[in-house]
């Protein structure tokens, strides 16, 4: 079986991948020192595929392809790619989950608390105190809305139980959902203190101008899913107009986002540029992971965290 590894991976991680490997694999790496043309080549000869390549190599996709562990969560850029018949596609499951929960709650609290405002003064050396103490909020006891009920909203709905918020979450199907339509949203939004949205790629603009006007002008807006599921203009219409108090923003409809955004110069607003599911071992979970699939598919077991690329789960 030949594999190409299109993740980036260090000395170390190339070693126990390879190690990890029985000897009938040959795998071949993606590194910073590797042309296109050559990805490439690996790429359209693997059976087995390690990463996210970009979408348009599977133009002349690799024809004998059995497997490809993705090495994110989402995969909707993926949802035109049409596989050879039988190949299978995983993606990481909730390895990302708890990252992102920590990432965009801690990034509310940064607003509520002033600190990314206490940053800046420190860059300067102002201490400005208790100036600042009367704008400080606190999450405690807030009324929360979590749009999905997927892994990712799982994880901040346990985050947000230790801070004693009352919690609703939003998912059409969901058993852990108490608000399964837009309508039941809608009419919930005008009493929550904080939205933060989960949700995949699939709900495009979920988030927009009727959904902003709903919400009340202390509350606050996060987003942690998908930057498409929000319509930037009506949120920076919502924003400009103090329709809504303030945003946490780890995704954006475009990234990185343009220097000529208006996000960028909102004090009212936090911008994570996607490093919600960073951690110092986001790689060794791509490694492992991929090794147990691949010593499952060896020996006719099922693979872990199987996704269907068209349905979007």
């Amino acid at each position: 079986m030949i594999i190409y590894c299109h993740s980036l991976l260090d000395e170390t991680l190339q070693n126990k991948l390879s190690e990890g490997l029985s000897a009938s694999h040959t795998i071949h790496f993606r590194t910073e020192s590797t042309d296109e043309q050559t990805n490439k080549s690996f790429f359209r000869d693997a059976n087995y595929i390690l990463g996210n390549p970009p979408v348009e190599w599977f133009e002349n996709q690799p024809a004998d392809l059995n497997f490809w562990q993705l090495d994110s969560a989402g995969f909707d850029q993926f949802s035109s790619v049409s596989l050879p018949d039988g190949a299978k596609v995983a993606n990481m499951g909730d390895w990302f989950a708890r990252p992102c929960a920590e990432s965009i709650v801690g990034g509310v609290l940064a607003l509520y608390r002033g600190l990314d405002t206490l940053t800046l003064l420190k860059q300067k050396s102002e201490w400005i105190g208790s100036k600042l103490r009367a704008d400080l909020r606190i999450i405690y006891r807030q009324n929360v809305i979590v749009l999905g009920a997927g892994t990712i909203g799982m994880a901040v709905h346990s985050i947000l139980k230790g801070f004693g918020c009352t919690i609703h979450l939003m998912a059409r199907t969901s058993p852990d959902a108490d608000l399964h339509s837009r309508e039941e949203l809608l009419h919930e939004l005008p009493s929550a203190d904080l939205i933060i949205n989960t949700l995949p790629g699939t709900a495009t603009h979920f988030a927009d101008a009727e959904f902003f006007s709903k919400m009340k002008p202390e509350s606050v807006y996060a987003s942690v899913g998908r930057g498409s599921t929000t319509d930037e203009n009506a949120l920076i219409e919502a924003l400009n107009a103090k329709k809504i108090e303030g945003a946490v923003l780890d995704v954006t409809e475009v990234e990185p986002l343009p220097a000529t955004s208006p996000l960028w110069k909102m004090d009212n607003v936090i911008l994570t540029q996607h490093t919600g599911g960073g951690h110092r071992n986001e790689h060794v979970g791509k490694v492992d992971l991929f090794l147990n699939n691949v010593f499952a598919l060896d020996n006719g077991g099922n693979i872990a965290n199987e996704v269907n690329l068209r349905k979007g789960y």
